[in-house]
């Protein structure tokens, strides 16, 4: 876990700018990120994925190519060239910013060339019992990548360097079907749904082949060494054997000579399978608090009648507070995305407030919360949609001031009402202003909370919410105060 009260920010969404200039945005805004207080910016994957330009970077054709060859039809990826993004890490890290990678290891799509091989099919959704028996299928499993020409490496990729896909081009109609190579299995210590989730898209590694994990170490050392990265986060863990990854990340480390965060993104509203996976992947790891995520939207979905003395409940930065990366929204759960699972507008600001003013975790903010955003896709429903993120930037540098300058010392909560709830932060010495905070899902209200100072000592709103300010009593408790469905931070002057 970083420095105490650091915080990072996912610097994108899915509808980032495709036009090739977003690095160039970045590194202008680099700056700015710092001085707000962001401590860490995560990137979007930089590899060219399988549909070139309009690829977002989680369908990864080649690791290698960061937008430097003329592969999937371009050169640049969506966000820009190898040279922008190699210029927009060193920029945010010469503003005092460190830099995480997303790293894809998973799966890889959009092969040279198909190959015939024999396969076991298996419905998509129940990867234990066999739907018919095997049989050979001309699988895209064949990367050769000819525009890149053996630059940066050699290796190829064939059949044997995965374990199955999704695609037989004898029936490339049949999207119901997942196919396991002969002499293959699917790798164990993963996601159990569909009595085994190691399968995700595309061809899927196969992570018990020594050639896959020398690779793989291989790309690792010239990534850093290429980039100089601070620190990496991983999509799709629950996909992967879990011992895979401490065991890459010792390589890495030793490699680079320093510290490199890492945390994982095991999607699962499940607690104790993320439990699971921090035990197999050791310390050195944290994972994204999807349970809190979705006490989140519940919350933000339930007009005021949800427990707010439960928002905490069955979340990982409750059991974990280390190995915790707390976030409101990211690109997967933002509207019409594959794990949709919105958090209302109106409770943004207190689920922030939740993650940014509290003692424990490493909390993460999403991009179009600072900026808002505007876009257009197709739903669930198959209709096309216009969705509106509205900004939240007044609120949230108001959040990120308190959490730096008045996030300190011993926590003392009230969780003592059905809708406002609140906490007080008592200062150290080296900080020794507090600070106290109270939020309401529903009507506007009042909290007792002890602030451990003399009496007559005042508090002011930093939101602006609430104009009058409190003075404590002899007990230096304070009656604090909210408006409904908002948040109020209220600090020692």
């Amino acid at each position: 876990m970083p420095e105490h009260n650091a915080v990072m920010m996912q610097a994108f969404h899915w509808y980032s700018p495709d036009d090739g200039t977003f690095w160039d945005q970045l590194a202008a805004r680099a700056g700015e990120f710092a001085a707000a207080g962001i401590d860490a910016v995560w990137l979007p994957p930089a590899s060219k994925g399988a549909n070139g330009t309009a690829d977002v970077g989680y369908g990864v054709y080649d690791l290698y190519d960061l937008g430097e060859f003329d592969q999937k039809g371009t050169v640049r990826t969506k966000y820009g060239t190898k040279t922008q993004y190699l210029a927009v890490v060193k920029a945010i890290q010469a503003a005092g910013v460190r830099v995480y990678a997303d790293i894809v290891l998973n799966h890889r799509l959009g092969a040279d060339a198909f190959e015939p091989v024999r396969a076991t099919p298996f419905p998509a959704d129940d990867r234990r019992t066999p739907k018919g028996e095997p049989r050979e299928v001309r699988a895209a499993t064949s990367f050769t990548f000819p525009g890149r020409a053996g630059a940066h490496s050699a290796f190829a990729w064939n059949w044997t360097h995965f374990d199955g896909s999704d695609y037989d081009h004898n029936q490339p109609d049949d999207r119901s079907t997942v196919y396991l190579f002969d002499g293959k299995q699917w790798d164990d210590r993963v996601s159990l749904e569909f009595g085994s989730f190691a399968f995700l898209m595309g061809a899927d590694l196969d992570f018990e082949s020594p050639e896959v994990n020398d690779e793989l170490t291989r790309w690792g050392r010239w990534f850093l060494d290429t980039t100089g990265v601070d620190g990496f986060r991983f999509d799709a863990v629950k996909h992967i054997s879990a011992p895979v990854f401490p065991a890459w990340l010792e390589h890495m480390r030793a490699h680079a000579g320093k510290d490199l965060f890492t945390v994982a993104e095991y999607w699962s509203g499940n607690v104790g399978e993320l439990h699971g996976f921090l035990d197999e992947a050791g310390p050195l790891f944290t994972a994204f608090d999807v349970p809190l995520h979705y006490n989140f939207h519940a919350a933000s979905r339930a007009g005021g009648n949800y427990d707010m003395r439960r928002l905490f409940d069955g979340s990982l930065v409750k059991d974990r507070p280390l190995q915790a990366v707390t976030f409101v929204t990211n690109h997967d759960s933002q509207p019409l995305q594959a794990l949709e699972s919105v958090v209302e507008p109106w409770f943004v600001p207190l689920a922030y407030a939740c993650i940014l003013l509290r003692r424990d975790g490493y909390p993460c903010l999403f991009l179009p919360d600072l900026d808002g955003a505007a876009y257009e896709d197709v739903g669930r429903d198959g209709n096309r949609h216009r969705v509106v993120m509205p900004s939240h930037r007044v609120l949230l540098d108001v959040f990120l001031r308190a959490r730096k300058g008045y996030g300190h010392g011993e926590q003392v909560d009230y969780f003592d009402h059905w809708n406002r709830i609140g906490w007080v932060r008592l200062g150290t010495a080296e900080h020794p202003k507090a600070m106290a905070v109270l939020l309401s899902d529903g009507p506007a209200g009042t909290k007792w909370m002890g602030t451990n100072r003399p009496e007559g000592t005042t508090f002011r709103d930093l939101t602006g919410h609430v104009a009058d300010a409190v003075a404590v009593n002899a007990d230096g408790f304070g009656e604090f105060r909210c408006d409904g469905g908002s948040v109020s931070v209220w600090v020692e002057e």
